[in-house]
């Protein structure tokens, strides 16, 4: 499929100069862009490589000299990153799912699939499952009984979706992700070493050698519009309550959600991420890679964490926070400049000391 510059110029609500009707297959980066690909130079450091391309047309920074670029069309986005969203939602075309029930599929007959939904081979939905209109399932996936799942969701390829969980509108649930296994819940006959380290903070007491006894996950998991699950990640099932993902929220690979835990809404949660039972998340609360956080704790409104942060205690709306343990992220880089700054001071300190044991003889 292709598009003139025109057509993209409007699908993002931007400036054409130039030649509006020269035909767009595809984007490109500039260096690599043939004649009749898009090039990306959102930023003035992308001129040489739209010099070493082909590219006839691009999304340029505001103020290029588009011409003296070799260009015939140019588009000016005011926001050229937002831009990205709207021309890879133009050009994606979605996966290959064909419309209807494959014959490969098995539907419990109880199950309601909702008007214009797409159901690939080797698909299995359970009993009493509700699937809302046009959405899309892919090959290999499997939805339990009592499930639903709202208009114009996409499950790709491989995703399993628990008994009685409930999911939104506009759901996207990429390759592999489990939504809805049941939570890790152990307990033992009398208190274990755990327990006793958990008050004391590093003994374990005399707690009696004794095998874990499972708790059984009563609750499910409840997701709203808007929420894309990452591929492999898992959100585990409340015990009593459900687990909750609140809307807008999005979830990257390898994140893992534990049993009762409530997140926000419109959160972005990046790669490896672990929040660990029975924990809070406010809205808009964003973690970076491999951040992780304690059990039974509060995380408030508009936190922002960067990569590999340890959340052990409640953290107030609107904290920056950086490290193991999180503390503020000024204070994190105080504490690591002052860290390297450490062998010098001691063998300043050490130096000083020879000194004064040289003048005392």
């Amino acid at each position: 499929m292709d598009y003139s510059v025109n057509d993209i110029a409007t699908a993002l609500g931007a400036r054409v100069e130039g030649d509006g009707t020269l035909r767009i297959s595809r984007a490109s980066e500039p260096q690599t862009a043939d004649a009749d690909a898009l090039a990306l130079a959102m930023d003035e450091k992308y001129a040489g490589g739209l010099k070493q391309g082909k590219a006839k047309a691009a999304i340029l920074w505001d103020g290029a000299p588009w011409q003296e670029l070799g260009l015939q069309a140019a588009i000016f986005v005011p926001r050229p990153r937002y831009a990205m969203s709207g021309l890879t939602s133009l050009m994606d075309p979605g996966p290959d799912i064909a419309s209807g029930i494959h014959p490969t599929a098995v539907v419990h007959e109880t199950a309601i699939v909702g008007e214009g939904a797409a159901i690939a081979p080797f698909v299995v939905i359970g009993r009493d499952v509700v699937i809302g209109p046009d959405a899309r399932i892919a090959s290999h996936v499997s939805i339990a009984e009592g499930a639903v799942i709202g208009a114009r969701a996409l499950v790709l390829q491989g995703a399993r979706i628990g008994h009685h969980v409930l999911i939104g509108d506009d759901f996207i649930a990429q390759p592999g992700c489990v939504i809805g296994a049941d939570g890790f819940s152990f307990v033992t006959p009398e208190k274990s070493g755990v327990e006793n380290v958990r008050k004391s903070l590093g003994d374990q007491g005399d707690a009696a050698q004794q095998s874990w006894t499972r708790i059984h996950s009563l609750g499910a998991v409840t997701i709203g519009n808007n929420v894309e699950i990452g591929a492999n990640a898992a959100i585990d099932r409340g015990t009593i309550r459900n687990t909750s993902i609140g809307s807008g929220t999005k979830l990257d690979n390898l994140v893992h959600i534990g049993h009762n835990v409530q997140i926000g809404e419109d959160c972005l949660l990046c790669g490896q991420v672990g929040i660990a039972g029975s924990s809070r998340i406010g809205n808009r609360v964003v973690m970076a890679g491999q951040c992780g956080v304690n059990d039974n704790i509060f995380v408030g409104d508009d936190v922002i964490a960067g990569g590999a942060t340890k959340i052990f205690t409640n953290a107030p709306a609107g904290r920056v926070l950086l490290g193991y343990p999180a503390v503020k992220m000024e204070t994190h880089l105080e504490m690591q400049k002052a860290a390297r700054r450490l062998p010098r001071f001691m063998k300043a300190a050490q130096a000083a000391k020879s000194s004064e044991d040289g003048n005392g003889k």
